[in-house]
Parts: structure tokens; C-alpha cells; sequence
């Protein structure tokens, strides 16, 4: 099992961008001395703490638009903890220099780099890259593409829709052998099917999904896997909101009104984006919205987060492992960044002393 931390860097509304920053390495300095296995980036985009030009993507200010350039600073600040980003947007980067940049990192690190790619659901980060979010598929496929083609060919050429490439050599090559491992976010129904035929390992998450829901995409994503013949079982990592306190009733007050604004933030955000060019059918925004508007805390307790004392998170998180199928587990600390940074802190203090040990 791999234990981690999703790291989005919150920009906290009366802080500078300086403390943010400074919040940030905290994390992945407590990350190392609590011997989790890794930290996994955000990629955020225009995520300004006012009037922000992504309206869907930064109701928490964040200051991670450059993911690899602070993954880079946080290898050299650590000595065994593996980094990844949650995800690469790929259609938003360019697959060459992206390529490059992997490489680089991997080496740096010694191979401690994992490769997290998907196209996000937040248009209007396109929209600031002056791309169509109705390219986002083709893009995302034909960049990873030639990210995979970059790394293991010594040269290679592509024709694409949106790239061509002719004899083209890219130096560093990464570390691990013959790539950083790669792991594909799902969260469509679409998606998650597509992932396991092509035998990738799949990060999901609980913020559009309740957990049976996601269990039976799971199922797909499964059938998918074994009916194109790879071995095993699938690899599942779940992206999940979790809170730590010395009480159960404790941890839930302490996180109830920032959790509550996430969620009804994302269900604004999926109403309002459902009818935007280039959403799909398959995204299920407009139901997803209205699910989540009449969400309640106990649903969310039930079905998306685990919250409590030690003892509470630590049984919770077994139950949800075993009924998912996990091989790994990323907190999501902050959910709604409005969690003073002692009680955060605080709280992965103890999911790496209490909560971890008594899982592995």
C-alpha cells in the first residue's frame, strides 16, 4: 500500500503567496519525517484568491501552477519521499517540453518521480491557455503520445493533429526504467472502463463520486482490465478528504464549515458548467450538481471523507480500502482551505504517527 498527501498549496486568503509557499515544504518535510511514501501536486491554474479568471477552479486560491518547478525544490529538500503530480494536465502543456522536464526531475531525484496525467474538468484554465476544451481528449491522448514516444525511443517522429515531430532526439531520459511509473485519473464513466483496457493504474477520487458509485465504476475498470488480458487486478490509487483529530466530534467540527463550502462550491460549479462548450454527456455535470446540492455533512461523513480520532479514521480506512480494492491512499487535507494550518498540521501529524502505522 501507498500512503500520501495531495498537496494543493493553498494561497489562504490573508497570507502572502511567500507563506503559502512556506505552508507548502512544510507539508512535504512532514511528509518525509513521517516516513509517508509520497506527495502528489495539483496542477492549478489562475487560482487567485480575488475575482479569479478561473471561476471553476479557484474557490481555493492555490499557488501550484507550476507543479514540476516546486516537485523539484521538494526532491532536493527530501531524501526517499516519491513526488507526482495529481495531475499533469497534459492538453495544457507542451508534450515535448513536458517530456523533458519528467526527465530531468527523475534524474534529479534518483527515480522518485511518479507521472499522474489527466485533462481536468476545469474549462476555464483553457480558456486562460487560449485552448478549446473541446480539444482536450485528442489533445491528452496525442500529448501522451509522444511523451511515452520521447522516452523510449532513442528518436522518434509523430504526426498528429495538433504536433509533428520529425528525428527528434530528447535528452535526459528518465531515470526509472522505461518511465516513471504513469497513473491515469478517471472520473468519468467513459473513462475509467478506457483506463483498464489500456492496463494503466487509475487515481480516482470522492468529490463528484460517492463511494458506491464508485465502486461500481471500479467494477468496470476492472472488467476492462482483465478482459484485455493483463494480469492482476488493477491498481487504485483514491484521492480522499481526510481529517485527524484527538476526538471524533472534535475533527468534525473542526472541519465541517470548510468541507461543507467545498462541496457546495463544486455543486455550483458542476450546475453551471453543464451546458459549457465541450462538456459531455458522459461527465454527468448537471447530476452531479444537483446531488451535491442537497448533500448533507452525515452523507458526506458516510460516503466521501474520513474524518475523526485516530482510532475512527484508522477503521474507516480499512473499511474503505478493503471495499474499493486499494493499493493506495493520498489525503486530501484542507478540503475547502479554510482549516487553520495548526489544526492541518495537527492532523497529519497524527495520520502519520497513529493512522498509518496501524494500516500498513
Amino acid at each position: 500500500m501507498h500512503y500520501g498527501l495531495i498537496m494543493e498549496c493553498d494561497y489562504r486568503y490573508g497570507n502572502t503567496q511567500e507563506e503559502a509557499f512556506d505552508e507548502a515544504f512544510a507539508m512535504s518535510d512532514a511528509a518525509e519525517k513521517g516516513e509517508l511514501d509520497g506527495v502528489w501536486l495539483a496542477e492549478r491554474h489562475f487560482a487567485a484568491p480575488r475575482n479569479p479568471l478561473d471561476a471553476m477552479g479557484a474557490g481555493i486560491p492555490s499557488v501550484v501552477s507550476a507543479p514540476l518547478i516546486i516537485s523539484t525544490a521538494i526532491v532536493a529538500k527530501t531524501e526517499r519521499l516519491r513526488v507526482g503530480v495529481a495531475v499533469n494536465v497534459l492538453p495544457l502543456n507542451h508534450p515535448v517540453r513536458m517530456a523533458e522536464e519528467i526527465a530531468t526531475l527523475d534524474q534529479i531525484s534518483h527515480g522518485r518521480v511518479d507521472f499522474g496525467v489527466g485533462r481536468s474538468g476545469f474549462m476555464r484554465a483553457y480558456e486562460g491557455y487560449d485552448i478549446p476544451y473541446t480539444e482536450s481528449r485528442e489533445r491528452f491522448q496525442e500529448n501522451l503520445e509522444i511523451i511515452l514516444a520521447a522516452w523510449t525511443n532513442e528518436r522518434f517522429s509523430y504526426e498528429g493533429k495538433h504536433y509533428t515531430f520529425n528525428d527528434v532526439c530528447v535528452i535526459p531520459k528518465p531515470y526509472q526504467d522505461p518511465h516513471p511509473p504513469l497513473r491515469m485519473a478517471a472520473t468519468t464513466k467513459e473513462t475509467f472502463p478506457q483506463v483498464g483496457k489500456l492496463g494503466y493504474p487509475v487515481f480516482v477520487g470522492l468529490r463528484g463520486l460517492d463511494r458506491p458509485d464508485l465502486a461500481l465504476l471500479l467494477d468496470d475498470y476492472r472488467k476492462a482490465w482483465k478482459d484485455a488480458g493483463h494480469a492482476g487486478e488493477g491498481d487504485v490509487f483514491l484521492r480522499i478528504p481526510i481529517f485527524v483529530g484527538a476526538t471524533q466530534e472534535g475533527a468534525y467540527a473542526d472541519a465541517e464549515e470548510s468541507t461543507m463550502r467545498s462541496y457546495r462550491r463544486m455543486a455550483q460549479n458542476f450546475a453551471a458548467s453543464a451546458s459549457n462548450t465541450g462538456a459531455t454527456a458522459d461527465e454527468d455535470r448537471a447530476k452531479r450538481g444537483e446531488a451535491l446540492a442537497a448533500v448533507t455533512y452525515q452523507d458526506l461523513i458516510r460516503d466521501r471523507l474520513a474524518y475523526g480520532s485516530p482510532d475512527g479514521v484508522i477503521a474507516q480506512l480499512k473499511t474503505i480500502t478493503q471495499q474499493l480494492g486499494l493499493s493506495g491512499i493520498v489525503a486530501e487535507t484542507n478540503v475547502g482551505g479554510l482549516i487553520p494550518r495548526e489544526k492541518v498540521a495537527r492532523s497529519i501529524d497524527l495520520f502519520c504517527k497513529e493512522v498509518v502505522p496501524a494500516l500498513r
